[in-house]
């Protein structure tokens, strides 16, 4: 294969030095929001991505990365800190890691200390109380965050219903000359991203760009065009749209903030397990998926534009998600869970030097495609890496790439250490042959939970409120949940009082629709285990017991 026989001759490290000889490369971020990898080159051949696609092309594709808690504001801290939700202490939107946790550097705030140009445009941290009303800055960013003008209208009542009034609706595809300053938040989030980039094409220093696309979170407020390329007659729905009957109460998701939409309260669904009406469903799926054209189509022209100034050949582009979305399978909607569909993200990796090397990219990298010509234009597969990843694992690569030092690894209590990081650099992994599987990789996520019934703030309890905390481990074979007590006054979970468990066989399961923890093979959970161990580290060896075929009092 090319990507083997490449790197045979030349090494990573060296391609990075030759590189670094030159200059530093620039690092371009991208972020989208409450995306799951619903894209042609994830497999999804009906939704229509030809931009990202062209990217995964030209990319090393990360088939199974995994966020560390299934909602914005933990997972983005997470992420930008390459610090757990235990260790930045945010599991809600309500506090700011310096002052609640730790002074810990940021991934930005690490390149700017480096001589980068960091800057910041739309959602990349969250904006509020977690980032300090600030998004971090100055700490984190050379200049100013931008964000659009148009996202003060994102709730309010601009979305015209048949009715012919205007409502506050989740689903809210709009014709955008009608809407408040005639735009959207993440077309002036393009837009800023282009002046910005056109401003850095003499800069003699090199840049850290994040952007941030706040779709395909709801409401779906989108061009009303987008919808034409998912006719309603096409749509269908989720192929496991029931509540498992295993499932633990603990565990389910009452998605209470997709009830608060108007054309959802008009349906008059039950609480908690209640089901949307099949035709809403499908109206969901086909706003949701016409969303993510609508990004795809947006960082298409950004990409495009990075191609036209000259700017490609020398900048790694890195585009992610800070989570996945339920759509409607088993019985859920929008995040606030472990299960794959919330917790599962895309991760593309575009290293220019290597895919040159490879011979990948011949002539223009991002040629602009727009998606109402070429919906279903075909690309070959980028670099395929199906091992588990995690979402904290991309600070000390973005980090290795950039021939920074990468950070050590923090120790189990680090709120004292500014610098450290929870994840690994994947920059092994991108030189590693395609197909190949690490089977002990892992990675852990975690949701809280205010009480074991679902009740109006189970989908994000404040702090205060968090009784019960979900630890999951996700490795190529299996999806090990325990809900356990935990105590948020100290921050200490009690690994001994387990409230409910979960085990999804995922070579039989892949949906992770029957919960098999309660059967008698896998029954016996570590009660003896103290609760000063890790949660990591137990659940860890729960997976070592299970593929050993033993019960877990076995290894005790």
């Amino acid at each position: 294969m090319a990507s083997c026989t490449c790197l045979t001759f030349l090494t990573l490290q060296m391609l990075i030095s030759l590189v670094l000889s030159s200059g530093r490369p620039n690092i371009l971020l991208i972020v989208s929001d409450d995306l799951r990898p619903a894209m042609g080159s994830y497999g999804f051949s009906g939704v229509m991505t030809p931009n990202l696609d062209q990217l995964a092309s030209e990319s090393v594709v990360f088939r199974n990365a995994f966020a560390q808690q299934a909602v914005c504001a933990p997972s983005r801290t997470s992420f930008l800190t390459s610090r757990r939700p235990d260790a930045t202490r945010l599991y809600d939107f309500n506090s700011y890691w310096r002052v609640h946790a730790g002074n810990y550097t940021t991934l930005p705030q690490y390149f700017k200390e480096q001589g980068y140009h960091t800057m910041s445009v739309g959602k990349v941290f969250h904006p509020g109380i977690a980032s300090n009303h600030s998004d971090d800055f100055p700490y984190s960013w050379s200049v100013p965050p931008y964000h659009p003008a148009s996202l003060a209208y994102e709730k309010r009542k601009v979305c015209r219903g048949k009715d012919g009034k205007l409502h506050a609706n989740l689903l809210c595809a709009v014709n955008v000359s009608e809407m408040p300053l005639k735009t959207l938040p993440d077309m002036e989030s393009t837009a800023e991203a282009i002046r910005l980039l056109q401003s850095m094409r003499e800069a003699q220093e090199p840049f850290f760009l994040a952007v941030g696309y706040h779709k395909p979170h709801i409401p779906f407020r989108i061009p009303q065009e987008f919808l034409k390329l998912y006719p309603l007659e096409n749509m269908t729905l989720a192929p496991d749209p029931e509540v498992p009957k295993g499932l633990p109460p603990v565990a389910y998701n009452p998605w209470t903030d997709i009830r608060k939409r108007e054309d959802v309260q008009a349906l008059n669904v039950s609480f908690p397990y209640g089901p949307i009406p099949p035709d809403f469903q499908l109206r969901i799926r086909q706003h949701y998926f016409a969303a993510v054209s609508y990004v795809d189509s947006l960082v298409g022209m950004l990409l495009s534009t990075l191609d036209d100034l000259g700017l490609a050949r020398n900048t790694v582009v890195l585009f992610t998600s800070d989570h996945g979305w339920s759509l409607g399978e088993h019985g859920e909607w929008a995040k606030y869970s472990n299960f794959d569909v919330a917790t599962r993200v895309p991760l593309l990796i575009h290293v220019p030097w290597v895919m040159s090397r490879a011979g990948r990219t011949v002539g223009r990298s991002f040629p602009f495609w727009d998606v109402f010509r070429f919906p279903h234009k075909r690309f070959a597969k980028g670099w395929a890496v199906r091992s588990v990843v995690e979402l904290v694992d991309l600070f000390p690569t973005l980090a290795e790439l950039a021939g920074l030092k990468v950070p050590p690894p923090c120790p189990h209590a680090s709120f004292a250490v500014q610098l450290c990081t929870e994840g690994s650099s994947l920059v092994p992994s991108l030189r590693a042959p395609e197909h190949r599987i690490d089977t002990e990789a892992i990675a852990y996520s975690q949701y809280p939970r205010p009480s074991d019934e679902p009740r109006d703030d189970s989908d994000l309890p404040s702090l205060p409120d968090i009784r019960i905390m979900g630890y999951s481990v996700r490795s190529w074979d299996y999806r090990y949940t325990l809900w356990v007590t935990f105590d948020p006054t100290h921050f200490q979970a009690n690994l001994s009082d387990i409230h409910a468990g979960e085990l999804y066989l995922l070579w039989e399961d892949p949906g992770q629709d029957h919960n098999v923890y309660d059967s008698s093979e896998h029954s016996v959970p570590y009660r003896k285990l103290s609760s000063v161990l890790p949660w990591r580290d137990v659940l860890k060896q729960y997976l070592l017991c299970f593929r050993k075929g033993l019960k877990p009092e076995g290894m005790l």
